[in-house]
C-alpha cells in the first residue's frame, strides 16, 4: 500500500521462552493519530522496536508507504520519513538546544550534521539550513526562545517539547511517539494533546501512552495488547466499551491488575532499544552507551521519570 501507511502483518517475536509479540497485525494510516495501549508488559515498545527495525521478528512483516522495513538498516528509516521519540527525553547535555534539533534534521543534510556543527569544509549550507529546520520546528513547539541554551537548563517538560521538535526537524510522514507524557503533569496534558493533533496534520502518528485521558482525546483509531496478543481495535468509544480491555487492566476478578504508569513491568520490554538518534544501543532510562550519529562522549541524558518500558 504505497500512501504512506504503516503495516504490520502477522507480527511474532520471542526473547530466549518468552513470547513478547503473537501474530500481531495492524495498520496506521497517513494523517491519522493510532494509538498502541495495554497493561505493562503486553508488547507495546516490543512492537515500536520491532517496527523501527530494532528487534528481528521471528515471523511476519513491517512495511511503510510499501518499502518492507523487516531487516532494513535503522539508518535508512530517517530517509524514508519516519522519526520516533523515546520515553525519556533522549537529549545531548553538551549541545545547545537548537543543535539538538538540527541533529533532528540529519536526512536533509548533504555534508553531514557533524560537519554542520563544527564547522567542517563545505558545511556553511548545511548548517544554515539545518539551523532553518530546527528553528522553524522549535517555533512549532513553543520553545524557540530556548534555542540557545543546554537542556540541563529547562524544566522536564521544555525538554520533551525539544526532543518533540527533534524528531519533527526531519518534516517526517511518520511519527513514533513512545510515552510522550510520561513525566509530565496532568494539567501539561491537554497542551501535549493539541501538540500531538498538529503532528497529525502532516504526518501519520502512532502512539505508545499509557494516560488513558490523552489516547482516548485524541486517537482516530487504538489497538489494544495484552500479554503479546491483539485483543481489541476500535475508536476510543469502542475500546472503552469492550470487555476484553477492561478484563485485561482489571483482571477477571475486577482487582486492580497491572502496575500503573511508572512502576516496574515485565521484562520483556526491556531489551535494549534505540538511542536518541533511532539507532540500536542503551535504552531511553539512561543506561550507557554512545548515540548514533556523533562522537562517542556525547552521550543522550537521562529521562527525569526513571520509568521502565511499558
Amino acid at each position: 500500500m504505497n500512501d504512506g501507511s504503516l503495516e504490520i502483518r502477522d507480527v511474532t517475536v520471542q526473547f530466549g521462552g518468552l513470547t513478547a509479540l503473537d501474530g500481531v497485525s495492524l495498520a496506521a494510516r497517513p494523517r491519522q493519530i493510532t494509538g498502541i495501549i495495554g497493561p505493562n508488559g503486553a508488547g507495546k515498545t516490543t512492537l515500536l522496536n520491532t517496527a523501527c527495525g530494532f528487534v528481528k521478528p521471528q515471523s511476519g512483516m513491517v512495511s511503510f508507504d510499501g518499502q518492507v522495513l523487516t531487516g532494513l538498516r535503522t539508518h535508512r528509516l530517517a530517509a524514508l520519513g519516519i522519526a520516533r521519540t523515546l520515553q525519556g527525553v533522549g537529549l545531548f547535555p553538551g549541545l545547545t538546544v537548537a543543535e539538538n534539533v538540527m541533529i533532528g534534521a540529519t536526512p536533509s543534510a548533504k555534508a553531514g550534521v557533524w560537519s554542520a556543527l563544527f564547522g567542517l569544509p563545505r558545511s556553511d549550507r548545511d548548517e544554515r539550513r539545518l539551523r532553518e529546520q530546527a528553528m522553524a520546528a522549535l517555533e512549532r513547539l513553543g520553545v524557540a526562545d530556548q534555542a540557545n541554551e543546554l537542556p540541563g537548563t529547562l524544566s522536564y517538560g521544555l525538554r520533551k517539547r525539544v526532543a518533540l521538535a527533534r524528531a519533527l526537524a526531519a518534516r517526517p510522514r511518520l511519527v513514533l511517539l513512545d510515552e510522550p507524557a510520561s513525566g509530565l503533569p496532568e494539567n501539561e496534558l491537554p497542551e501535549l494533546g493539541d501538540l500531538i493533533r498538529d503532528m497529525a496534520a502532516e504526518a501519520g502518528v502512532v502512539v505508545i501512552e499509557h494516560r488513558m485521558d490523552l489516547v482516548m482525546s485524541v486517537c482516530d483509531t487504538i489497538f489494544v495488547l495484552d500479554f503479546g496478543k491483539l485483543i481489541a481495535h476500535g475508536s476510543p468509544a469502542e475500546v472503552q466499551a469492550d470487555p476484553a480491555v477492561t478484563a485485561a487492566y482489571l483482571g477477571a476478578d475486577g482487582e486492580p491488575g497491572p502496575p500503573a504508569e511508572g512502576e516496574p513491568g515485565p521484562t520483556a520490554e526491556g531489551e535494549p532499544g534505540p538511542t536518541a538518534e533511532g539507532e540500536p544501543g542503551p535504552t531511553a532510562e539512561g543506561e550507557p552507551g554512545p548515540a548514533a550519529g556523533g562522537p562517542a562522549n556525547l552521550a543522550p541524558d537521562a529521562p527525569a521519570d526513571g520509568q521502565a518500558d511499558a
